[in-house]
């Protein structure tokens, strides 16, 4: 009697936790936007992507020119979606241009078919939707404080909690992409998925793809803001990223990672990097096949000098 009462509890008390939607049970229209400036290729968007992962946010889908249900196109899957197509809605009137480099290089032949699922971000929530947690669990208690007590001066309710890479990669892995698979014509396997974006965007496709090997076969990482906070003098946290790396880097045999970075305004802080970030690869068995890390001289940190060489890391991801 005792362990019926037992079972009967249970299932009251699971019966009352809160249901989480999930992509199966909710229908998400993804809706033309036939008002974006596009050169190429249509754009699609669903304005408000439920997960039980992270906060809601919109999602655009942009098909190349030509897009067939007869096809089966690659995928890459690139962070701050609001800034790659239309400099017409962008806050700084800047664009990565992604259909205009995409479309030219389709057009040569030279890379396989994709489609882009560009992934809006939330400002207030950017920077840590898109640290690296665990490369911050290496730093020294000490070091952990500090930075604490640091952003803790304008962000008083600065925890732990508040580091939700691992969650946005949740989202990603287990409701976003599904959803794009069961919905758009794309082909399988790690060759056919990519993840990509700068400054801290590059840090979290890093991340993505060595944390989820089996799902993503290629990275660019544009940009990539190793300082991961502020730059500073005497900074632990790019070691910290590469004591990560050194740990977690997936095998030069299944795998590609493409890095790069300018000169000027923030990016003139990592050309100091190029050096540890290519003896890593090195010492893992990466050689040019597999890895690029980039100098643009004279370059700066925004999207006009990005959509400049975006053809460089398309072709690397997609080179036939």
């Amino acid at each position: 009697m005792r362990i019926f009462l037992i079972i009967i509890t249970l299932a009251l008390l699971s019966s009352c936790k809160p249901k989480i939607e999930t992509e199966k049970e909710v229908k998400l229209d993804a809706k033309e936007l036939t008002t974006a400036v596009l050169a190429a290729g249509k754009l699609y968007r669903i304005d408000s992507f439920p997960s039980a992962f992270v906060a809601p946010r919109t999602v655009d889908i942009w098909t190349p020119e030509n897009y067939s249900e007869d096809k089966k196109y690659a995928v890459v899957y690139m962070h701050d979606g609001q800034s790659l197509f239309d400099a017409t809605t962008t806050w700084n009137s800047e664009e990565w241009k992604v259909d205009e480099t995409a479309s030219q290089l389709m057009k040569t032949d030279s890379i396989t078919e994709f489609i882009v699922v560009g992934i809006h971000s939330i400002s207030e929530l950017r920077h840590f939707d898109y640290f690296p947690r665990k490369a911050f669990l290496n730093l020294s208690q000490k070091d952990q404080d500090s930075i604490f007590n640091n952003v803790k001066e304008t962000k008083p309710d600065f925890s732990m909690e508040s580091f939700k890479a691992d969650d946005y990669l949740s989202f990603i892995v287990n409701e976003l992409k599904p959803w794009i698979d069961k919905n758009y014509h794309t082909a399988t396997g790690i060759n056919n998925n990519m993840v990509a974006g700068s400054s801290m965007g590059g840090l979290i496709s890093m991340y993505a793809i060595c944390e989820y090997p089996s799902v993503f076969g290629a990275a660019a990482c544009i940009s990539t803001h190793w300082p991961g906070f502020m730059p500073k003098e005497q900074n632990p946290m790019p070691e910290a990223f590469f004591q990560y790396l050194r740990k977690n880097l997936p095998s030069p045999k299944t795998h590609r990672f493409y890095f790069d970075f300018g000169t000027e305004t923030l990016d003139q802080y990592y050309p100091q990097y190029e050096i540890p970030v290519n003896t890593i690869f090195a010492e893992k068995g990466y050689s040019e096949e597999n890895f690029r890390n980039l100098k643009f001289e004279g370059t700066d940190h925004s999207e006009a000098s990005w959509q400049k060489r975006l053809d460089i890391p398309f072709t690397f991801l997609f080179k036939k």
